[in-house]
């Protein structure tokens, strides 16, 4: 790969995840410069986007955005429309797999277990449950469980949620409801259209929710996880299916939740994140290197993809 051509590092914008973007951006774009990259450029999103991104005449842009409108397939389109290569998947990609409704209508007939669920009004959540509790309320357009709340039977957020109680009912007019899957949270990353591996995540406290993804020290990754072999066997395949039928590019990551009382009747895929973070504490990163793939050889196979 030539290493003299200029790489434009998208990253910050404006969602709830700007702060993880800065800093999937910045290792990014370090990583490229200790392997001898000349011309790399960090870019902060702002609504000049276009504008920045034309003068700046790059060759190829590594997306590092989380959220919206980075990883929703509108970045993706103005690239596409502005003939510029860019790394992981492209613009019908990131449209259905960012909503998590889009998500279990390509995935589901297809033989992809996912929990079954309903949009609901957030009005309505102060009048009545929509399930049977444990059930959980989610964006279904947010990453990085921003805005997820599980309300438990023992009513930890009222019978039935109250107005002035704090949650993601205040933020969106809508949410996606689903049943609570009780038991174990995993994840694998596929790269290449190959699973890399199988990562369980133990929350010290609470669940795996923005705080313990992003804050050190908040959660344990256990890599590779502690479980049967068929249990591995049948996420790998899952996760590289999912990646292949919503046609991702580069590197995605596919959540998951497993009720071990079940055995394999209980792996859920919750969602495929088609830009996953690039972070000191990020996932992908950790299962390539138990792959034996460093950091910034990650970073130039991304690269290379998106150029041919």
């Amino acid at each position: 790969m030539n290493k003299a051509i200029h790489v434009v590092v998208l990253m910050g914008g404006w969602s709830a995840e700007r702060e993880v973007s800065l800093t999937s951006g910045k290792g990014v774009a370090d990583a490229l410069r200790e392997r001898g990259w000349s011309n790399v450029t960090e870019l902060d999103m702002d609504r000049d986007v276009a504008r920045r991104l034309a003068d700046l005449k790059a060759d190829v842009i590594f997306n590092a955005l989380h959220g919206t409108p980075g990883e929703d397939g509108t970045v993706q389109g103005m690239m596409d429309l502005m003939g510029l290569k860019y790394t992981h998947s492209r613009l019908e990609t990131s449209v259905i797999a960012i909503d998590k409704e889009l998500t279990k209508m390509v995935l589901v007939p297809r033989g992809i277990r996912m929990p079954a669920g309903k949009m609901v009004e957030s009005e309505s959540l102060f009048r009545e449950d929509p399930m049977a509790r444990p059930y959980v309320l989610k964006p279904v357009n947010e990453g990085s469980s921003v805005g997820v709340a599980i309300v438990t039977a023992d009513g930890n957020y009222g019978l039935p949620i109250g107005r002035d109680v704090p949650g993601p009912w205040h933020e969106f007019e809508e949410l996606l409801a689903e049943p609570f899957v009780r038991g174990r949270e995993l994840t694998v990353a596929v790269m290449g259209g190959e699973a890399l591996a199988v990562t369980e995540l133990k929350p010290k406290a609470g669940f795996y929710d923005y705080a313990a993804k992003y804050t050190d020290g908040l959660t344990v990754h256990v890599c590779p996880a502690e479980i049967p072999a068929e249990i591995e066997s049948s996420m790998l395949e899952m996760a590289a299916n999912a990646h292949r039928l919503l046609g991702c590019k580069g590197a995605s990551r596919s959540d998951f939740r497993w009720d071990d009382e079940q055995g394999e009747a209980g792996i859920y895929l919750l969602e495929v994140n088609t830009q996953p973070g690039m972070t000191p504490l990020s996932l992908v990163p950790e299962q390539a290197r138990l792959r034996g793939i460093s950091y910034g050889e990650l970073v130039e196979r991304l690269i290379a993809e998106a150029l041919q």
